[in-house]
């Protein structure tokens, strides 16, 4: 078999960077008692910086882990305006 220069890690990597950072955003939240919108518009400001960067950054563009990226983002603003509006919705 052929090896054409993209290794598994060329697209394991930027899939797992995402996750990194809603964790990162996630622990620094709950250490400093920060409100859950807070922290849900910051992860999905998070994921829309990601999933631009992977645009221009990445050799390799990824198309379907930049649109994920972006749904992610959609789905955690309406997450934190459902939160910011009524309080008690929230679960975690």
């Amino acid at each position: 078999m052929g090896h054409f220069g993209d290794d598994i890690f060329d697209f394991l990597l930027p899939t797992i960077y995402p996750v990194i950072a809603l964790f990162v955003i996630e622990i620094i939240c709950r250490a400093t008692k920060i409100t859950s919108w807070i922290k849900l518009t910051t992860q999905g400001t998070a994921m829309i910086v990601m999933g631009i960067s992977y645009v221009f950054v990445l050799y390799t563009q990824l198309w379907l882990t930049i649109i994920v990226l972006f749904a992610l983002a959609v789905a955690l603003f309406y997450q934190a305006r459902r939160v910011k509006i009524d309080p008690a919705k929230t679960t975690y």
